[in-house]
């Protein structure tokens, strides 16, 4: 069935604008991000669909997901990812870290919790500072696999020297929730704080972040 074919007050957006977007079920959003439908799918056809392939859980969209749906093209799948990840941002504290000053960990935690939410891979990031401890850059340094990610101080401190960072924080994700620092990450740590001090560019911290919880190598005294 057509959106044109559902009466006019039963509609996804029409609803929206009567009851209020939280009165809308996932399809009924969906299909309101998909703007259209295909030859052989009504909008709320296809977020049916989508949503059957992804067993429900909105957050395990991706872009080859939804491209290999048939009638869902770039810009459709465009659209939808961009919804969500501007859903995302909205529930975070900073939309950025540039410009803000990082006096606590916690800080870093409020900011990264949502990006690695249900992610699969280990993700190190850097955070760049000034001599004021206020962020300059952050910056996606390597993606590796489950448990396990190889950084090489190379990579993080050739963007320190070219944004003339002060200090740097490191942060990665564990996929499995656990926190506690493995030896790899322990390794890491040292190797990445025995190059700074030498170039005098100081690991101030690495933080590791789980679901709902994180580690901090400064505070527990590591570092």
């Amino acid at each position: 069935m057509k959106i044109q074919e559902i009466p006019k007050n039963e509609r996804p957006i029409e609803r929206l604008l009567l009851y209020g977007s939280e009165f809308l079920n996932n399809e009924e959003l969906l299909s309101i991000l998909l703007k259209t439908g295909s030859r052989d799918y009504s909008a709320k056809e296809l977020a049916g669909i989508i949503l059957k392939k992804c067993d429900g859980n909105l957050s395990n969209i991706n872009y080859s997901m939804l491209s290999s749906i048939k009638g869902v093209g770039s810009v459709k799948s465009a659209c939808v990812l961009a919804g969500i990840e501007f859903g995302r941002r909205v529930n975070m504290k900073n939309i950025s870290l540039n410009n803000i000053v990082v006096n606590d960990s916690s800080v870093i935690f409020d900011y990264y919790k949502s990006l690695f939410f249900n992610k699969k891979q280990e993700y190190f990031y850097c955070v760049f500072l000034d001599t004021s401890k206020v962020v300059i850059k952050d910056k996606l340094i390597f993606i590796g696999t489950l448990d396990y990610s190889v950084v090489h101080p190379r990579e993080v401190f050739k963007e320190a020297i070219l944004v003339s960072a002060a200090s740097i924080i490191c942060i990665h994700n564990h996929p499995s929730g656990n926190v506690m620092p493995s030896k790899n990450d322990y390794d890491i740590t040292k190797r990445l704080c025995d190059v700074g001090n030498l170039l005098g560019i100081k690991v101030i911290d690495h933080i590791i972040i789980g679901s709902d919880k994180y580690y901090s190598f400064f505070e527990n005294a590591d570092i």
